[in-house]
């Protein structure tokens, strides 16, 4: 017992862990969208880090991300916009190419919190408002792949990704609407 008390003791205190709260921007769209555009949003939570080697750390996240898309103009519709808020569970696998500049790839579960479109529709003879807020037109879970990149100068950490959806997000056998976002946030390493 003594032995092992004294590995773990020994894996601990060389083992380099750290928190970093993060913030940042997204553009966002749907696939499978012909009058889809990018959306802005923001995003913001932190991550914990464990590294296993001197170049290669294993992170784990939950952050609040505003996702969704904007639509083109038509002769029916103008001003369409939907904001889908997920809470994202990146799983991500980092490796270090040199000290401070790491490639990083993994999968990311999330969670559909809110969903809300508004624009104008031409009902009549007239341009009408409408604001719709609700989930029930969507899948919940939402899985996809986080591909990127992050630097470091000092502790504070430039992170760029692009996550790619898997699974569609309306709730349709029709739909084949997948997420498709493009993430830039600055952490703030904090070692432990």
């Amino acid at each position: 017992m003594l032995i092992a008390a004294m590995m773990v003791a020994s894996v601990c205190a060389n083992a380099q862990m750290f928190v970093k709260p993060m913030v940042g921007g997204t553009l966002a769209t749907v696939t499978d969208n012909d009058e889809g555009k990018f959306k802005p949003g923001i995003v913001a939570g932190g991550e914990f880090g464990y590294f296993i080697a001197d170049n290669f750390a294993v992170t784990a996240g939950a952050l609040v991300s505003m996702q969704g898309t904007s639509n083109k103009d038509t002769d029916y519709y103008k001003d369409v916009s939907s904001t889908l808020t997920y809470l994202n569970i990146p799983l991500l696998a980092n490796y270090y190419i040199i000290p401070g500049l790491a490639v990083k790839a993994g999968i990311q579960p999330g969670y559909m919190l809110s969903a809300k479109t508004k624009g104008k529709e031409y009902f009549d003879g007239k341009w009408e408002k409408y604001d719709h807020s609700g989930t029930d037109a969507y899948e919940k879970l939402d899985i996809s792949i986080p591909l990127g990149a992050s630097y470091e100068i000092g502790d504070f950490v430039i992170d760029a990704r692009y996550n790619l959806g898997l699974t569609k997000i309306i709730d349709s056998e029709h739909a084949k609407s997948k997420n498709s976002v493009i993430m830039l946030t600055v952490g703030y390493k904090i070692p432990l």
